[in-house]
């Protein structure tokens, strides 16, 4: 088994208040156009997603595929049922995405940018059945040690950075208040360090080995929830990593995209802490380099087809989700429309390369 595997940093004060990403689209009024009445509308599930219910079935339990957001109107016919405004959907979208019987989990991106509240995670929770699990990213004003201006360029070194008092009360507690058992993974993903750090990785993990020692202090009670950690420096792939995650009981997150080495080059690590769980984020096709993120928006917009397809990740990621939950370990395996085009596509196929061993990837 082992051998196939694979200013300052300032904290907002935790009020309850939507952003305008997720606000709910105005009611256009019964003389508005038929599209601007269906962005009001209620947002119910695309009639083919029952197409893959039979799928779905022949899947591992262990295994839960979900996307990176969700409010995308590209998705009409394949997650919606109809052309819906991205304001509607971040609103109230998750309430049919659930429903897909493909998609068992999602990864809250927002949470990166600014720290949720208990009651915004619980309105989260409130839209989805008791066996689905949120995949939640830890709050960058803890795991990026640059404060940055708005343009993402490095200002001055972080105080806080992987400060674990900090990532308990504004990322541990309101998603464990918030979702309770419907948390399934905390991800910190360590934005890209400097050279400073990268020439002193012991002082790296010694902070890290901290923050973990706190997160799981915190964590007590509730052993279901799997702790993750993603980096975006391959320097840091290594022993020094696996020992700090294996202290703890966390896990690495594999991180498919162009910073990062291939699939193949990241399963040592899953090696090296085996028996353990899967957490995948396949965030951007490799075709597009470390930093092309705008390119591939541009390119897969409006994100309803497979325009860079992947075939050689997607395989790779199948075999490895066969073999870790062939092992009985949970699988959390999560897709951006930049990885292929359309995250569903890219689910569905991946879905098929796992769920039927005659099935092809293309």
């Amino acid at each position: 088994m082992q051998g196939d595997l694979f200013e300052e940093a300032v904290f907002p004060p935790l009020a309850d208040v939507t952003d305008g990403a997720g606000a709910a689209d105005a009611d256009p009024g019964p003389g508005a156009a038929p599209a601007a009445r269906r962005s009001a509308a209620k947002v119910r599930l695309a009639p083919a997603a029952a197409d893959w219910h039979d799928l779905a079935l022949r899947l591992p339990t262990q295994l839960r595929f979900g996307v990176s957001t969700w409010s995308y109107p590209g998705w009409d016919g394949l997650v919606w049922d109809g052309a819906y405004s991205p304001g509607t959907l971040s609103q109230s979208g998750l309430g049919a995405y659930h429903q897909h019987p493909l998609l068992r989990t999602v990864c809250v991106d927002r949470t990166f940018w600014r720290p949720l509240t208990a009651g915004q995670y619980a309105a989260y929770a409130s839209q989805v059945d008791d066996d689905f699990r949120f995949v939640v990213k830890c709050p960058a004003l803890i795991t990026d040690a640059q404060v940055r201006d708005d343009d993402g360029k490095a200002r001055k070194p972080n105080p806080d950075f992987l400060a674990p008092h900090l990532a308990v009360e504004y990322f541990v507690q309101p998603t464990l208040e918030g979702l309770g058992a419907k948390l399934g993974v905390l991800v910190f993903q360590l934005s890209p360090l400097s050279m400073g750090w990268l020439h002193r990785p012991m002082a790296l993990l010694e902070q890290l080995d901290r923050l973990l020692a706190g997160v799981q202090q915190a964590l007590s009670g509730h052993a279901q929830v799997i702790v993750a950690v993603e980096v975006r420096d391959p320097e840091l792939l290594g022993q020094g990593l696996v020992d700090v995650l294996k202290a703890h009981g966390a896990t690495f997150c594999l991180g498919l995209h162009g910073k990062m080495p291939p699939i193949e080059a990241q399963l040592p690590m899953l090696r090296a802490l085996w028996p353990g769980p899967l957490v995948c984020r396949w965030n951007l096709n490799r075709a597009f380099g470390a930093y092309g993120y705008a390119d591939a928006q541009k390119k897969h917009a409006p994100f309803d087809a497979i325009v860079s397809a992947d075939p050689h990740t997607r395989s790779v990621l199948a075999r490895t989700i066969c073999g870790i939950t062939g092992a009985g370990q949970p699988a959390y395996v999560t897709i951006s429309n930049d990885a292929e085009g359309c995250a569903p596509l890219s689910i569905q196929k991946l879905a098929q390369a796992v769920g039927d061993p005659e099935f092809t990837s293309a």
